[in-house]
């Protein structure tokens, strides 16, 4: 009786070294492959020579871009929930938003911005309002929430009981910071898993792939739809594997993968069209940034986030137009843009996400310059930053970026955008935030 009893108690410590040591063999597996296994028939033809930025004590002046990211989540902190304005000002907030500032804090903690304890009392409520989220069929986060009273709401902040549905890739985000609490973090473990424990994490993985859910076009509930495209698929996945989930074939590249050759560049694109599947396919620095800044990039992410990165080097080379495109929240209608380096059939695209054009809003995106500032030692990623580090105001963060067609400053400011600044300095003073032994 007693061994049973005891047996029962340590449940959870067993499902979690099983999940551990199942994610040690499916990163194994990944890193120890051919890479014409992970990409089938597709090859490439040399080792590429890549920038990577060595680790170092970041300057005076960096200090000071990472206490400027900081003040955007002073600002914007709702003291009786714990959560942060994915906009500024603004009391809504998606899990994107949030995995964006638990990452700011865990960075900000990593890089003494900010005291231990103000790292442990944000951290510990704002867990603690996660495990206790109204969920979408009492199963899975909604895509958005409102900050101070935590109801489900739709994007425009408006209450929906039943909510809108959950996304695969912002959950996949928010295990990120999970992951590094759980390795680096300890003090936090029993939190994380009063989370975990409240989330059925395995409703949105089908037989290997991601799948959201959606309001149903034909019926009152929620239909599911195969969910990221490549870069995105692939980076939302990772945490999900170190939590020993199956989510290999979201892990390919093959299956969709197609080349296409931007600026002098053959960078990866995926084949699947909008018109069929209703997504976009959206080619931008974000998830490849993230992936190196994270995780430290596998040997197939990391070539792709270079040939992103190098098609980006070469426009500026090619037309002057200093370029670091990413998705980004804008200071007027339509309020949020994908610039991109190719999306639905056009290199240098810039689209609304129901796919209208969006030209007139091509921009400079603070936050992929800063992200291709630490990841790579090369004369462009100094001219990006320089032409970035005096777009934030003082007293509220970093703006989300600057208008190609006249220069001036897209001042949205936002968690994301000042989350992933966080997120770029501290990778330059620790490297790779989610490794073993890197607090």
């Amino acid at each position: 009786m007693e061994f049973r009893k005891a047996l029962i108690n340590a449940r959870h410590h067993i499902v979690f070294i099983l999940g551990l040591a199942t994610a040690l063999f499916i990163s194994f597996a990944i890193e120890t492959r051919e890479t014409s296994q992970v990409l089938g028939n597709i090859t490439f033809e040399h080792e590429e020579k890549i920038p990577l930025k060595p680790s170092r004590i970041l300057t005076q002046e960096e200090y000071q871009w990472a206490n400027t990211a900081w003040k955007y989540f002073e600002n914007n902190y709702q003291e009786n929930t714990g959560l942060v304005n994915s906009v500024d000002g603004y009391p809504s907030t998606t899990m994107w938003d949030t995995a964006s500032y638990l990452m700011g804090l865990i960075s900000a903690e990593k890089l003494n911005v900010i005291t231990e304890d103000v790292f442990n009392i944000r951290m510990e409520k704002a867990l603690h309002t996660l495990a206790r989220l109204p969920l979408v069929n009492n199963r899975l986060p909604n895509k958005a929430y409102n900050t101070i009273t935590l109801e489900m709401v739709d994007y425009s902040n408006s209450p929906t009981p039943n909510g809108i549905g959950w996304s695969a890739i912002d959950i996949g985000r928010i295990l990120v910071p999970f992951n590094i609490l759980i390795w680096q973090y300890p003090e936090f473990n029993k939190s994380v898993n009063n989370v975990l424990n409240a989330w059925h994490v395995g409703d949105m993985i089908k037989e290997g792939y991601l799948y959201g859910a959606r309001l149903s076009a034909t019926s009152d509930g929620f239909e599911l739809v195969q969910e990221g495209r490549i870069g995105y698929e692939e980076y939302a996945s990772k945490s999900m594997s170190l939590m020993g989930r199956d989510v290999f074939n979201a892990m390919k590249y093959i299956d969709y993968l197609e080349f296409k050759t931007i600026s002098g560049v053959e960078i990866p694109t995926d084949l699947r069209d909008p018109a069929k599947y209703h997504a976009h396919n959206y080619v931008v620095s974000e998830s490849y940034i993230l992936d190196g800044l994270e995780f430290g990039a596998d040997s197939v992410s990391k070539i792709f986030a270079h040939r992103v990165y190098q098609a980006q080097e070469n426009r500026y080379r090619d037309t002057g137009i200093v370029t670091a495109v990413s998705e980004d929240n804008l200071d007027q209608a339509p309020y949020f843009v994908y610039n991109t380096v190719f999306s639905d059939g056009k290199e240098w695209n810039a689209i609304t996400d129901t796919g209208e054009d969006a030209s007139e809003f091509k921009s400079l995106s603070t936050k992929a310059a800063f992200g291709w500032y630490a990841l790579y030692k090369t004369d462009y990623t100094n001219i990006l930053i320089n032409e970035v580090n005096t777009l934030y105001s003082e007293k509220k963060g970093w703006f989300s970026g600057r208008y190609e067609s006249d220069g001036t400053k897209n001042k949205a400011i936002t968690a994301n955008t000042n989350g992933i600044v966080l997120e770029s300095l501290a990778y330059i003073e620790n490297g790779p935030l989610l490794s073993v032994g890197a607090k």
